[in-house]
C-alpha cells in the first residue's frame, strides 16, 4: 500500500530519495491451519527477503470465509510519479496512477500483449532481445494502427 503522506509530498515536487520502507507498506491476510503458530508465521512473513523484508507489514489472520469473500480478487493499487525540469527549467510532474481487481488477471493480460507484440515483431524478421522500451505501443494492442489512432487520437 501506497503511504499518502509520501504521495502528496511527491505530488508537490519533492525530489528526495525515500525508501522503500517509507514508500510503501505491505498487508498480507493469511488463513492458518488449526493450532499453527501465528507468531512464528506473521515473523517469517515480515523477514521474508526481496519480498516484505524491505517493507513495514501488517499480518491479518482471517477465516478462510473471510478470504474468499473480501481477498480472492487479490486487488492491486499503485503510484508512479516522475517530476523533473525541461532543458529552460521548467518543472513538471506527471503521475500514473493504478488500481486492479485482480492484479494477476492484469498481469496475465500484459503478458499477451507483449505475446502479441512480439508475433507482429516476427512477421516483420525484427529479431533479437527487446525490453519493454523497445516496443512499439501500438503492438501491445489487439487493435491495428489505423483504429488506434482514430480512437485515440
Amino acid at each position: 500500500m501506497p503511504i499518502e503522506s509520501v504521495i502528496n509530498e511527491v505530488r508537490n515536487g519533492s525530489a528526495k530519495e525515500y525508501t522503500t520502507r517509507q514508500k510503501h507498506k505491505r498487508v498480507c491476510y493469511v488463513v492458518a491451519e488449526e493450532g499453527e503458530d501465528k507468531d512464528r508465521i506473521a515473523k517469517e512473513i515480515r523477514e521474508m527477503p526481496y519480498y516484505f523484508s524491505d517493507y513495514d507489514v501488517e499480518v491479518h489472520f482471517i477465516s478462510s470465509a473471510e478470504m474468499e469473500r473480501d481477498h480472492s480478487g487479490m486487488a492491486h493499487v499503485g503510484h508512479v510519479f516522475r517530476n523533473g525540469e525541461t532543458d529552460s527549467n521548467e518543472k513538471y510532474s506527471m503521475e500514473f496512477a493504478m488500481r486492479f481487481d485482480s492484479n494477476p488477471s492484469f498481469t496475465a493480460s500484459i503478458m499477451a500483449a507483449f505475446a502479441r507484440a512480439a508475433f507482429r515483431l516476427y512477421k516483420e524478421k525484427n529479431f533479437g532481445a527487446k525490453t519493454a522500451l523497445d516496443i512499439p505501443l501500438s503492438y501491445l494492442s489487439k487493435k491495428d494502427r489505423k483504429e488506434l489512432i482514430k480512437e485515440m487520437l
